[in-house]
């Protein structure tokens, strides 16, 4: 027999014996060594009503609880004279007083905590119309917070003693307010509470002045990053996910902290006091984990002072070193590449990095170099004999097999060849111009074809009604170089664009799962979905959520008119409508998070990237978010609708537009709730920047010298999807024909493009070796409310509109000249 066997029967005989002795119940007491307390938690709580209200909300049936409540004796709903404490729930059982939360990653926390409910008021008022954040730390939120009484607070020190001896495992660190808990709901009990004095009585956690010195002074010559401090947050105890920006969950958390440790300056912002108090707590509480953040923050620092080494970017079609380094067993493939040009036209550079004599030939044809070539000198020669539309050849020799010649051949620009085409277009004029005359508001269309433009015009008005929606006496004519708010065309040429980037660049995989860019990025299914799934738009969302309408479909909660806040909507809490994978159904949602995406691997805004990596470098100087912020007037652009968002004063809620559109981003949802730059809409440009952009992936990544992408990223994104022929990714493509009221009936099965709300469309035809790109300002015209109750722009019903028939009519300009 065993020696437990043994014990188990000596403990039933004398239970028989001596009944009193363990055997409570009629049950068998063993005592185990492996047990805890339950309560590792103590939770400070504001009521923020009076006493009267507190009894209600905290007692009645129905309504939440604590386990104390502590009464100020100044309330004059309370009918006593001095501070006391009422016990609602025994310390054995639960209270339902933190509600949904976090702390040292327990979650729960009803089950493991004691919450004390203290009565105080703070006076706070919400201003909606700035920004429809719930958060109680959020700028639309103001909130004046009354001291506490003296009595409460001597009364509170006390019950907190009592609690402490009674639960040995609530550390100094576990004793917290509800704000430390839930910073995304709270803001309890205020920056008035007074930790510090309870402190002082032996509760709860302080630093040590000394050491915030130390850190203060660390921090005044380098903050620590976003990363890290959301790191050190999170290892004291706060439900922080490290995502590497300054978003809404950091900033609540940060501001509850601060209501903790730096009641001075609660601004939600990282700063020198900030981090050196969340530090120095963790040097004092924490200094085993305290020593991987330490080495990180070095480890940063001295990356963040090291010079950046500069990879030099791709500056042509071919940029590379003859003889080329990776050399093949097969001879006949070494030192030969091919290139794309158009006939009679391009240019090469030659760099030696020696004087070397070097045989250059293109097309199979030698050219006529100089010999030998001199290093330290750059040779530019012509290959305008040379040259044919389509893949040319390019073989290098040269007499030394070490010393390298440098060779640059430019991609394609774009030339003029307008005059040649203007008859064979007259068929496009004539239907486009039929419009105008039958109230047609206005358009430019370009048309690029093998490397040429051939086709650039506008017609109409860039202003033609004003806000009455009658029609100007002298309306402002349309000129070619008119900005458009381009819509949806936003997704491909700013977002797409961006996203094609870094995955040449290595920076992003789109079969990476999202959460993987976005940690916030969970739960609900969330972690299935991958960038793939959103840029295909299979991930299950639904076409959009309109953060900006009270009447949104989703709540109240849903309401957002900032930012920040409607960025953590999108990434925590907006749901999907069927499962990933089902149907590929076009959804704004998807686009809004890719731009978060852009954001967060880049570490800039969406139109700061774009603008200085994607549009700057290929001198784009009219493609811009928020036009009227970036120098343009608003003369220079194409004027929406003419009662703002009301339809004609048929929609309304609160703080809508009501003035004439005229550089600020139609969509609501990119204006009211993303500061007008978002994934899927806000961008404005002209024709001639979109010729460019075109003609860069035509001509596989890059324009003149400067590289975009490459081609084998312009093939992924442009593939067909398994699911539907018709979307790419991103892209929308002619497909099996089922885009025929978008790429008309002649586009090739390799077509991609897009469309915009507003009334813009862009085609790119490799087959073709052609680009189409028509703005239109459709939506400057009247709302017509049909029999239906349906609301019709009136612009929406000419041909020109629905950009099929002008696309047709462009092709059969180029098929039959």
């Amino acid at each position: 027999m065993s020696l437990l066997s043994r014990h188990f029967r000596f403990l039933v005989a004398t239970c028989a014996v001596a009944t009193l002795i363990g055997c409570a119940g009629g049950y068998t007491s063993m005592p185990s060594k492996n047990t805890g307390e339950r309560v590792k938690v103590l939770v400070m709580h504001f009521t923020a009503i009076d006493y009267q209200k507190s009894v209600h909300a905290l007692v009645d049936e129905g309504g939440l609880s604590s386990h104390y409540l502590v009464t100020d004796p100044s309330d004059p709903t309370f009918p006593g004279d001095e501070a006391s404490v009422l016990q609602l729930v025994p310390e054995s059982k639960r209270a339902w007083h933190a509600g949904k939360g976090e702390w040292q990653t327990r979650n729960h926390l009803n089950d493991t905590s004691i919450g004390i409910e203290i009565v105080n008021v703070p006076q706070c008022q919400r201003d909606n119309e700035t920004a429809a954040s719930r958060s109680e730390h959020g700028s639309n939120r103001l909130c004046v917070f009354p001291d506490y009484h003296p009595e409460q607070i001597q009364v509170l020190i006390a019950l907190a003693k009592d609690i402490l001896a009674r639960n040995p495992d609530i550390s100094p660190t576990a004793v917290v307010g509800h704000a430390d808990i839930a910073f995304n709901r709270k803001n309890d009990p205020g920056p008035r509470f007074p930790w510090y004095q309870l402190y002082l009585e032996g509760i709860g956690a302080w630093y040590d002045t000394g050491t915030l010195t130390t850190y203060w002074q660390r921090f005044n010559r380098a903050l620590p990053s976003v990363s890290l401090t959301q790191a050190a947050l999170r290892t004291y105890g706060y439900g922080v996910v490290e995502t590497g920006t300054l978003d809404e969950q950091t900033i609540n958390a940060l501001s509850a902290f601060q209501m903790h440790f730096v009641q001075d300056n609660v601004t939600g912002a990282i700063n020198s006091r900030t981090a050196a108090a969340l530090f120095a707590l963790l040097d004092k509480y924490f200094p085993q984990k305290l020593k991987a953040l330490n080495t990180r923050y070095a480890r940063e620092t001295a990356l963040k002072a090291a010079p950046a080494e500069e990879k030099r970017p791709q500056s042509g079609h071919i940029d590379s070193d003859f003889p080329q380094q990776e050399r093949s067993s097969r001879e006949e493939v070494n030192d030969k590449v091919a290139f794309k040009a158009y006939k009679g036209r391009g240019e090469i550079l030659l760099t030696p990095a020696t004087t070397i004599n070097a045989t250059v030939k293109v097309n199979g044809e030698t050219l006529n170099i100089a010999s030998p070539l001199e290093a330290g000198h750059t040779y530019s020669y012509s290959l305008k004999k040379r040259t044919h539309n389509g893949t040319n050849t390019l073989e290098v020799q040269s007499d030394s097999e070490s010393d390298a010649l440098h060779v640059t051949i430019p991609w394609p620009s774009l030339t003029d060849e307008t005059q040649k085409w203007q008859q064979a277009f007259r068929p496009v004029d004539a239907l486009i111009q039929q419009d105008i005359e039958d109230g047609f508001p206005g358009a430019v269309l370009l048309v690029i074809k093998d490397g040429a433009v051939i086709k650039r015009t506008a017609y109409g008005n860039a202003l033609l009604y004003d806000k009455t929606g009658t029609r100007h006496a002298k309306p402002e004519p349309m000129t070619p170089g008119t900005l458009f708010d381009v819509a949806s065309n936003t997704k491909m040429f700013a977002t797409n664009l961006a996203l094609m980037k870094l995955v040449s660049e290595g920076k992003l995989s789109i079969d990476a799962p999202v959460y993987q860019y976005l940690p916030e990025y969970a739960g609900g299914g969330r972690e299935a979905r991958t960038v793939r799934d959103l840029l295909s738009h299979q991930s299950g969302y639904g076409p959009e959520v309109r953060f900006f309408a009270p009447g949104e479909r989703y709540g109240e909660s849903f309401r957002s008119r900032d930012k920040t806040h409607t960025s953590t909507l999108l990434t925590t809490v907006v749901p999907f409508q069927i499962s990933k994978g089902t149907q590929a159904t076009y959804s704004d949602t998807n686009f809004m998070l890719l731009g978060l995406l852009v954001e967060r691997i880049t570490g800039m805004s969406l139109d700061r990237y774009c603008e200085q990596f994607i549009y700057g470098p290929l001198q784009l100087n009219h493609t811009v978010f928020n036009p009227l912020k970036k120098g343009f007037a608003p003369n220079q652009i194409a004027a929406t609708e003419i009662n703002g968002n009301t339809r004609s004063h048929n929609i309304d809620f609160p703080g809508i537009r009501t003035h004439t559109l005229r550089g600020e981003v139609h969509d609501e949802k990119a204006w009211y709730s993303m500061g007008g730059v978002s994934g899927h809409a806000g961008l404005f440009s002209t024709v001639d920047d979109f010729a460019v952009l075109m003609q860069t992936l035509l001509n596989g990544g890059g324009y003149g010298q400067v590289a975009l992408t490459n081609r084998d990223t312009i093939s992924l994104f442009t593939a067909p999807s398994p699911l539907n022929p018709g979307f790419g990714l991103g892209w929308r493509r002619g497909g099996n024909g089922s885009n025929r009221w978008h790429f008309g009936p002649y586009a090739s099965s390799q077509a991609f493009g897009h469309t915009g709300w507003t009334g813009t469309a862009t085609v790119i035809d490799p087959a073709q070796d052609l680009g189409i790109v028509l703005f239109t300002n459709a939506r400057h015209t009247p709302v017509e409310k049909q029999s239906t109750g349906n609301l019709q722009f009136a612009g929406s019903e000419f041909e020109t509109a629905k950009y099929g028939s002008v696309i047709t009519r462009v092709y059969e300009a180029i098929l039959n000249h």
